[in-house]
Protein backbone atom coordinates (compact mmCIF):
# COMPACT_ATOMS: atom_id res chain seq x y z
CA UNK A 1 0.00 0.00 0.00
CA UNK A 2 1.17 3.50 -0.83
CA UNK A 3 -0.60 6.75 1.08
CA UNK A 4 0.55 9.86 -1.01
CA UNK A 5 -0.15 12.65 2.22
CA UNK A 6 0.70 15.66 0.54
CA UNK A 7 -0.99 15.70 -3.33
CA UNK A 8 -3.24 18.72 -4.67
CA UNK A 9 -6.66 19.21 -6.03
CA UNK A 10 -8.69 22.15 -7.85
CA UNK A 11 -12.65 21.71 -6.91
CA UNK A 12 -13.91 23.22 -9.98
CA UNK A 13 -16.86 25.32 -7.95
CA UNK A 14 -13.72 25.96 -5.89
CA UNK A 15 -11.73 27.09 -9.16
CA UNK A 16 -14.98 29.16 -10.60
CA UNK A 17 -15.60 31.16 -7.29
CA UNK A 18 -12.19 32.51 -7.00
CA UNK A 19 -11.81 33.95 -10.28
CA UNK A 20 -15.06 35.19 -10.06
CA UNK A 21 -14.45 37.08 -6.75
CA UNK A 22 -10.99 38.10 -7.65
CA UNK A 23 -10.46 39.16 -11.35
CA UNK A 24 -7.21 40.34 -10.26
CA UNK A 25 -5.79 36.01 -10.52
CA UNK A 26 -6.91 35.30 -14.11
CA UNK A 27 -3.03 34.91 -15.23
CA UNK A 28 -2.59 32.55 -11.85
CA UNK A 29 -5.97 31.02 -13.04
CA UNK A 30 -4.65 30.29 -16.58
CA UNK A 31 -1.27 28.76 -14.73
CA UNK A 32 -3.46 26.27 -12.94
CA UNK A 33 -5.70 25.24 -15.74
CA UNK A 34 -3.01 24.34 -17.52
CA UNK A 35 -1.45 21.90 -15.05
CA UNK A 36 -4.59 18.77 -16.21
CA UNK A 37 -4.14 16.95 -12.87
CA UNK A 38 -5.14 19.48 -10.60
CA UNK A 39 -8.74 19.12 -12.68
CA UNK A 40 -8.98 16.21 -14.36
CA UNK A 41 -10.26 12.98 -12.34
CA UNK A 42 -9.67 10.91 -15.69
CA UNK A 43 -6.26 11.93 -15.94
CA UNK A 44 -5.63 11.75 -12.32
CA UNK A 45 -7.12 8.17 -12.30
CA UNK A 46 -5.23 6.77 -14.73
CA UNK A 47 -2.17 7.66 -13.71
CA UNK A 48 -3.15 6.55 -9.96
CA UNK A 49 -4.06 3.07 -11.35
CA UNK A 50 -0.44 2.76 -12.09
CA UNK A 51 1.18 2.18 -8.57
CA UNK A 52 -1.77 -0.30 -7.67
CA UNK A 53 -2.97 -0.09 -4.32
CA UNK A 54 -2.18 3.67 -4.18
CA UNK A 55 -4.41 6.60 -2.34
CA UNK A 56 -4.19 10.49 -2.03
CA UNK A 57 -4.65 12.85 0.44
CA UNK A 58 -5.66 16.02 -1.34
CA UNK A 59 -5.44 19.63 -0.40
CA UNK A 60 -5.65 22.84 -2.37
CA UNK A 61 -2.63 24.29 -4.25
CA UNK A 62 -3.34 27.48 -2.93
CA UNK A 63 -3.09 29.86 -0.32
CA UNK A 64 -6.46 31.72 -0.06
CA UNK A 65 -5.08 34.41 2.44
CA UNK A 66 -2.77 35.55 -0.49
CA UNK A 67 -5.53 37.13 -2.76
CA UNK A 68 -9.11 37.27 -0.15
CA UNK A 69 -9.79 38.52 2.94
CA UNK A 70 -12.80 38.68 5.48
CA UNK A 71 -16.10 37.13 4.22
CA UNK A 72 -14.39 36.62 0.79
CA UNK A 73 -11.69 34.36 2.23
CA UNK A 74 -14.31 32.62 4.95
CA UNK A 75 -16.49 31.98 2.00
CA UNK A 76 -13.94 30.49 -0.61
CA UNK A 77 -12.07 27.71 2.20
CA UNK A 78 -15.86 27.06 2.70
CA UNK A 79 -16.35 26.25 -0.81
CA UNK A 80 -13.03 24.92 -1.22
CA UNK A 81 -13.77 22.57 1.67
CA UNK A 82 -17.46 21.45 0.56
CA UNK A 83 -15.68 20.19 -3.00
CA UNK A 84 -12.77 17.89 -1.15
CA UNK A 85 -15.36 16.95 0.88
CA UNK A 86 -17.55 15.97 -2.18
CA UNK A 87 -14.71 14.15 -3.83
CA UNK A 88 -13.55 12.38 -0.83
CA UNK A 89 -17.27 11.42 -0.39
CA UNK A 90 -17.84 9.56 -4.19
CA UNK A 91 -14.49 8.49 -4.46
CA UNK A 92 -13.45 7.23 -1.33
CA UNK A 93 -11.28 4.21 -2.00
CA UNK A 94 -8.93 6.85 -3.96
CA UNK A 95 -8.86 10.13 -1.60
CA UNK A 96 -9.97 8.67 1.68
CA UNK A 97 -9.36 11.88 3.29
CA UNK A 98 -8.57 15.48 2.71
CA UNK A 99 -6.95 18.58 4.42
CA UNK A 100 -9.17 21.53 5.35
CA UNK A 101 -8.37 24.93 3.63
CA UNK A 102 -8.26 27.88 5.89
CA UNK A 103 -8.66 31.86 5.75
CA UNK A 104 -6.12 32.81 8.81
CA UNK A 105 -7.33 36.23 8.25
CA UNK A 106 -10.35 35.62 10.05
CA UNK A 107 -9.61 33.24 12.75
CA UNK A 108 -12.43 33.02 14.50
CA UNK A 109 -14.24 32.13 11.51
CA UNK A 110 -11.30 29.61 10.43
CA UNK A 111 -11.85 27.81 13.56
CA UNK A 112 -15.56 27.41 13.02
CA UNK A 113 -14.90 26.49 9.18
CA UNK A 114 -12.24 23.87 10.01
CA UNK A 115 -14.42 22.02 12.96
CA UNK A 116 -16.93 21.41 10.35
CA UNK A 117 -14.46 20.32 7.73
CA UNK A 118 -13.48 18.15 10.04
CA UNK A 119 -17.13 17.11 10.62
CA UNK A 120 -17.17 16.11 6.77
CA UNK A 121 -14.08 14.37 6.48
CA UNK A 122 -11.09 16.68 7.08
CA UNK A 123 -8.10 14.96 8.78
CA UNK A 124 -6.53 18.49 9.39
CA UNK A 125 -5.68 21.85 8.33
CA UNK A 126 -3.41 23.47 5.64
CA UNK A 127 -1.83 26.53 6.84
CA UNK A 128 1.18 28.19 4.68
CA UNK A 129 4.60 29.68 5.98
CA UNK A 130 3.15 33.01 6.71
CA UNK A 131 -0.07 34.73 6.14
CA UNK A 132 -0.20 37.17 3.35
CA UNK A 133 3.53 38.28 5.12
CA UNK A 134 2.55 37.98 8.53
CA UNK A 135 4.78 35.15 10.78
CA UNK A 136 2.91 32.41 12.37
CA UNK A 137 4.34 32.29 15.76
CA UNK A 138 3.05 35.84 16.94
CA UNK A 139 -0.17 34.68 18.80
CA UNK A 140 -2.32 35.30 16.39
CA UNK A 141 -3.00 32.24 15.27
CA UNK A 142 -2.84 30.20 18.36
CA UNK A 143 -6.42 29.23 18.53
CA UNK A 144 -5.77 27.30 15.56
CA UNK A 145 -2.87 25.11 16.84
CA UNK A 146 -4.74 24.88 19.81
CA UNK A 147 -7.72 23.16 18.21
CA UNK A 148 -5.88 21.15 16.22
CA UNK A 149 -3.97 19.72 19.09
CA UNK A 150 -7.43 19.26 20.66
CA UNK A 151 -8.29 17.47 18.30
CA UNK A 152 -5.62 15.18 17.41
CA UNK A 153 -4.82 16.28 13.95
CA UNK A 154 -1.82 17.02 12.19
CA UNK A 155 -1.46 20.50 10.52
CA UNK A 156 0.29 20.68 7.10
CA UNK A 157 2.87 23.32 6.76
CA UNK A 158 2.77 24.64 2.99
CA UNK A 159 5.95 27.27 2.25
CA UNK A 160 4.63 30.54 0.78
CA UNK A 161 6.62 33.08 -0.95
CA UNK A 162 6.09 34.18 -4.79
CA UNK A 163 8.68 36.17 -7.04
CA UNK A 164 7.57 39.57 -5.28
CA UNK A 165 9.96 38.60 -2.80
CA UNK A 166 13.73 39.61 -4.57
CA UNK A 167 16.92 37.75 -3.95
CA UNK A 168 19.05 41.10 -3.82
CA UNK A 169 17.07 44.39 -1.87
CA UNK A 170 18.69 46.66 -4.87
CA UNK A 171 16.37 44.31 -7.08
CA UNK A 172 12.37 44.63 -7.00
CA UNK A 173 11.61 40.97 -8.15
CA UNK A 174 13.03 37.54 -7.64
CA UNK A 175 15.00 35.51 -10.32
CA UNK A 176 15.33 32.72 -12.70
CA UNK A 177 12.26 31.35 -9.75
CA UNK A 178 15.03 31.58 -7.04
CA UNK A 179 11.91 31.91 -4.77
CA UNK A 180 10.48 28.75 -5.41
CA UNK A 181 13.84 26.72 -5.98
CA UNK A 182 15.23 28.39 -2.98
CA UNK A 183 12.86 31.00 -1.27
CA UNK A 184 10.59 27.61 -0.42
CA UNK A 185 12.98 25.76 1.86
CA UNK A 186 13.96 28.82 3.37
CA UNK A 187 10.54 29.67 4.35
CA UNK A 188 9.77 26.06 5.71
CA UNK A 189 13.06 26.60 7.84
CA UNK A 190 12.23 29.73 8.90
CA UNK A 191 8.51 29.12 10.10
CA UNK A 192 9.86 25.64 11.76
CA UNK A 193 11.81 27.76 14.21
CA UNK A 194 10.41 30.15 14.65
CA UNK A 195 7.51 28.14 15.91
CA UNK A 196 9.89 26.33 17.99
CA UNK A 197 11.22 29.26 19.48
CA UNK A 198 7.71 30.50 20.29
CA UNK A 199 7.15 27.51 22.86
CA UNK A 200 4.41 26.12 20.82
CA UNK A 201 5.62 22.61 21.35
CA UNK A 202 5.94 23.18 24.86
CA UNK A 203 1.97 24.70 25.42
CA UNK A 204 1.03 21.65 23.02
CA UNK A 205 3.26 18.97 23.32
CA UNK A 206 0.98 17.01 21.08
CA UNK A 207 0.95 19.09 18.43
CA UNK A 208 1.66 17.73 14.92
CA UNK A 209 3.32 19.66 12.14
CA UNK A 210 3.96 17.79 8.53
CA UNK A 211 6.70 20.03 6.86
CA UNK A 212 6.50 19.76 3.07
CA UNK A 213 9.54 19.05 0.81
CA UNK A 214 11.03 16.82 3.97
CA UNK A 215 11.58 20.01 6.05
CA UNK A 216 12.97 22.17 4.46
CA UNK A 217 17.24 23.00 4.72
CA UNK A 218 16.76 22.16 8.66
CA UNK A 219 18.41 18.61 8.04
CA UNK A 220 21.14 19.70 5.94
CA UNK A 221 21.85 22.19 8.28
CA UNK A 222 21.64 20.81 11.70
CA UNK A 223 24.90 21.91 13.03
CA UNK A 224 23.53 25.45 12.31
CA UNK A 225 20.28 24.82 13.42
CA UNK A 226 21.75 22.98 16.81
CA UNK A 227 25.07 24.15 17.96
CA UNK A 228 25.27 27.47 15.99
CA UNK A 229 22.21 28.38 17.87
CA UNK A 230 23.27 26.94 21.00
CA UNK A 231 24.75 30.71 21.34
CA UNK A 232 21.21 32.19 20.33
CA UNK A 233 21.46 36.19 20.91
CA UNK A 234 25.75 36.58 20.72
CA UNK A 235 25.83 37.77 17.04
CA UNK A 236 23.02 40.18 18.16
CA UNK A 237 23.01 43.77 19.46
CA UNK A 238 19.95 45.41 18.95
CA UNK A 239 17.64 42.71 20.41
CA UNK A 240 17.32 40.60 23.61
CA UNK A 241 17.25 36.42 22.76
CA UNK A 242 19.23 35.45 26.11
CA UNK A 243 15.83 34.48 27.57
CA UNK A 244 14.67 32.39 24.51
CA UNK A 245 16.44 29.11 24.88
CA UNK A 246 16.86 28.79 28.93
CA UNK A 247 12.89 29.44 28.40
CA UNK A 248 12.24 26.05 26.55
CA UNK A 249 11.83 23.08 28.39
CA UNK A 250 13.86 20.97 26.00
CA UNK A 251 16.52 21.63 23.89
CA UNK A 252 15.04 23.57 20.66
CA UNK A 253 16.68 20.64 18.23
CA UNK A 254 14.81 18.57 19.80
CA UNK A 255 11.44 20.45 18.99
CA UNK A 256 12.82 20.67 15.17
CA UNK A 257 13.30 16.71 14.89
CA UNK A 258 9.55 16.01 16.18
CA UNK A 259 8.20 17.70 13.16
CA UNK A 260 6.79 15.39 10.31
CA UNK A 261 8.60 15.25 7.06
CA UNK A 262 6.91 14.27 3.69
CA UNK A 263 9.23 13.03 0.66
CA UNK A 264 8.26 14.61 -2.20
CA UNK A 265 11.64 15.93 -3.09
CA UNK A 266 11.34 15.49 -6.78
CA UNK A 267 12.64 12.62 -6.86
CA UNK A 268 15.96 13.47 -4.86
CA UNK A 269 18.00 10.91 -3.46
CA UNK A 270 20.51 12.66 -1.20
CA UNK A 271 18.17 15.03 0.46
CA UNK A 272 15.88 11.91 0.96
CA UNK A 273 18.63 9.80 2.86
CA UNK A 274 19.68 13.20 5.12
CA UNK A 275 16.09 13.77 5.99
CA UNK A 276 15.82 10.71 6.37
CA UNK A 277 18.36 10.83 8.67
CA UNK A 278 17.44 13.75 11.12
CA UNK A 279 14.04 13.03 10.81
CA UNK A 280 13.86 9.28 11.90
CA UNK A 281 11.54 6.79 10.04
CA UNK A 282 8.74 7.44 12.11
CA UNK A 283 8.85 11.08 11.18
CA UNK A 284 8.68 10.73 7.69
CA UNK A 285 5.40 10.34 5.17
CA UNK A 286 5.50 9.23 1.88
CA UNK A 287 4.16 12.36 -0.21
CA UNK A 288 4.98 13.23 -4.42
CA UNK A 289 3.83 16.35 -4.22
CA UNK A 290 1.38 15.50 -7.58
CA UNK A 291 0.42 16.88 -9.98
CA UNK A 292 3.78 19.13 -9.04
CA UNK A 293 6.13 16.13 -8.36
CA UNK A 294 6.54 12.99 -9.67
CA UNK A 295 5.11 9.49 -8.08
CA UNK A 296 7.03 6.95 -9.47
CA UNK A 297 11.06 8.69 -8.97
CA UNK A 298 9.46 9.87 -5.77
CA UNK A 299 8.90 5.81 -4.85
CA UNK A 300 11.96 4.96 -6.78
CA UNK A 301 14.33 6.63 -4.68
CA UNK A 302 12.51 5.40 -1.17
CA UNK A 303 13.41 1.75 -2.65
CA UNK A 304 16.67 2.32 -2.82
CA UNK A 305 17.35 3.33 0.16
CA UNK A 306 17.08 -0.20 0.57
CA UNK A 307 15.26 -0.03 4.17
CA UNK A 308 13.77 -2.53 6.23
CA UNK A 309 10.22 -3.78 5.62
CA UNK A 310 9.25 -2.16 9.05
CA UNK A 311 10.56 1.19 8.19
CA UNK A 312 9.29 1.19 4.89
CA UNK A 313 5.86 0.22 5.53
CA UNK A 314 5.92 3.43 8.31
CA UNK A 315 6.49 5.59 5.31
CA UNK A 316 4.77 4.46 2.76
CA UNK A 317 1.41 4.02 5.10
CA UNK A 318 1.78 3.67 8.70
CA UNK A 319 2.86 6.62 9.92
CA UNK A 320 0.06 7.97 7.95
CA UNK A 321 -2.20 5.67 9.44
CA UNK A 322 -1.34 6.96 13.02
CA UNK A 323 -1.48 10.57 12.11
CA UNK A 324 -4.43 10.94 10.54
CA UNK A 325 -6.15 8.35 12.96
CA UNK A 326 -7.64 5.92 10.03
CA UNK A 327 -6.56 2.63 9.10
CA UNK A 328 -7.15 1.51 5.20
CA UNK A 329 -7.56 -2.12 4.53
CA UNK A 330 -5.60 -3.39 1.50
CA UNK A 331 -7.39 -2.94 -2.03
CA UNK A 332 -8.48 -6.20 -3.66
CA UNK A 333 -6.70 -5.10 -7.10
CA UNK A 334 -7.77 -7.37 -10.40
Amino acid sequence: MLLDIYTHFLPQRYFDAMLLRSPKLENMGKRLRSVQKLFDLDERFREMDEYGDYRQIISLPTSIEEFAAGPLGNELAHIANEGMAELCAVHSDRFPAFVAALNLHDVDATVREAERAFDCGARGVQIFTNVAGRPLDGGAYEDVFALAAERDLPIWLHPARTAAMPDYASEERSRFEMWWCFGWPYETSVAMCRLAFSGLFDRYPALKVITHHLGGMIPYFDGRVGQGLDVLGARTSDEDYSQILPSLRRPHIDYLRNFYADTALFGGLHGLRCGLEFFGSVHVVFASDVPFGPIRSTHDRLLELGLPQKDYEDIAFRNAERLLGMTFSPKLLP
